[in-house]
This record gives C-alpha cells, structure tokens and sequence, in this order.
C-alpha cells in the first residue's frame, strides 16, 4: 500500500465516506486523511476511523497533496476562500460539488487575472455509496498527466470514470449519470406498482423488477451488441412484449427522456450561475 499520499476531505458526508471506504488502507493510511466538517458528530464518526479532522480550514491542509471538496454549493464559494491560504504550488483540487465551474473555483481560490489552474471538477452519483457510481470529470488546462492520473485513480474508488472536455460537458454528465439513478428509481417504482396491479405480492413485484433491470444491465454492459439491437432481439412480432412497446412509443417515451435530460442540463447551468458569483 502506498501511504505518502495525503488528502484533505473538505466536507464529511456521504460521498465523503464513499471516497475514504474505498481509499483507506488502499492508498493512504487514515492519519494520511484529514476531514473538514462542522458537525461534531460528524468529526466524532471520522475520529473512530483514525483520521484527524477540524470544524473548519486549518494549517494541516497545507500538508495534503489532494484536497477533496465536497460540500453544499451553497457555501463552496466561502469554504473555498476559507482554505486559499494553505494552499501549496502542487495541490491537486478535485471538487465534486455540484453546480460550480472549475474555473470559478480557480479564480477563488486564486485570482482574476491568475488563477489556480490545478483543479479537476468531478460529478459522480449516488451509486458511489456501493462503489458502482459513475463520475464524469474535466480538468482545467493546468492540470497536467500526472495530476489527471492521481485524479483519475482516486475517483476509480467509487466506480467508473469518463473525462470529458469541459464543465458545459460537466452540466451533460449531470443530467445522464448525476440526475440518472432517480430516473433509475423512478421506472422501478412504475414498474412495480404495475406488478402489483397485475396480481403479484409487493415482494414479488420488487424482486422481479430489480432483477430484471439488474439482468439487463449487466446484459447490456457485457454484450457487444447495442441497447436497440438487444431489444429487438426481446421483442418476438405480435407478442407481448411488442404490445408493451408500442404503448411506450405511442405515449413518446424517447421525447419524454429527452425533455427530462434536457431540463436537467438547463437547471445544472442556472444553478452553476448561480452559485458562481
């Protein structure tokens, strides 16, 4: 294991967690690990697993190579001026918070006319907490192969990653993968809820459905074959599949999923001007 790395996580929640189960004792030791949170019970909770941590920005940040920001987007900005002043020439930043361009990160935590240019944007999704997640990032152009490696291998602790261009691809990102899993939920409770109409138990209509969408999902991942073309192999000519697609298609499922990716792109970029000020 190797244990020189040392990562400041600037917030302890959820995703927090997720970061540090799949970290500790893999990358770093807990002492390598230092945790910023105001909630006392929060820190409490960290103290047991061995890191240190503070109620706000202190001096060992200046002592980690990552810092991990990780709090509302509601407070980034003030969070993030909080820490500027242990900031190093090496640190690497990787904010997953979600709404803030990494440039306006940069700028905070340098200036207008300089700003840090070390900082990847990350949007991971709640299947972190199971490291199953899926994390898009882009990084600023001060980021160097090396730093986008180190962010690259850390963020693969929860699951997945795929880099895109910039944090208009970020809004993107958001609205497939980020907003996704409730999309996800959303079609599972229809789906059940229509089981149960039909006859079977609440536990029966769960279980049919989660293994189902999990079968096909693993399906599609490991198959060479398209979504489309799985589907067609499904669908038998006049049978009851082909009925039930067709009341998808007549009611415009594909326009339905388009209008919701769309309006969640839209409200991820009011939301990044909005908190970017």
């Amino acid at each position: 294991m190797k244990t020189e790395l040392s990562l400041a996580l600037i917030g302890g929640g959820n995703m927090a967690n997720a970061l540090a189960s799949g970290l500790i004792g893999r990358r770093c030791a807990a002492g390598n690990v230092h945790v910023i949170d105001p909630g006392e019970e929060t820190r409490e909770r960290w103290d047991a697993l061995g890191t240190t941590t503070a109620a706000a920005p202190d001096a060992r940040l200046a002592e980690c190579r990552v810092w991990f920001f990780a709090v509302k987007p509601q407070v980034m900005a003030e969070v993030v001026r909080q820490c500027r002043p242990w900031l190093r020439p090496d640190t690497l930043i990787i904010s997953i918070a979600a709404g803030i361009p990494g440039e306006v990160i940069a700028r905070w935590l340098g200036d207008d006319d300089r700003p840090y240019a070390r900082v990847v944007r990350c949007m991971p999704n709640t299947p972190a907490l199971i490291a199953c997640g899926m994390t898009g990032m882009a990084a600023l152009a001060g980021v160097d192969e090396s730093d986008r490696a180190l962010a690259e291998e850390l963020l693969r602790a929860v699951g997945e990653v795929i880099w895109v261009r910039d944090d208009a691809a970020i809004d993107a990102v958001t609205a497939v993968s980020g907003s996704g899993p409730a999309y996800v939920f959303l079609f599972l409770e229809a789906l059940i809820a229509a089981g149960i109409e039909q006859g079977l138990t609440p536990d029966q209509a769960r279980r049919l459905a989660l293994g189902t969408f999990h079968g096909a999902t693993q399906l599609a991942t490991l198959s060479p074959d398209s979504p489309a073309v799985l589907r067609d192999r499904v669908t038998s000519k006049g049978g009851t599949t082909a009925a039930a697609l067709a009341v998808f298609q007549d009611r415009g499922l594909a326009e339905i999923m388009r209008a919701a990716v769309d309006a969640a792109a839209r409200r991820a970029g009011e939301l990044a001007r909005e908190f970017s000020v």
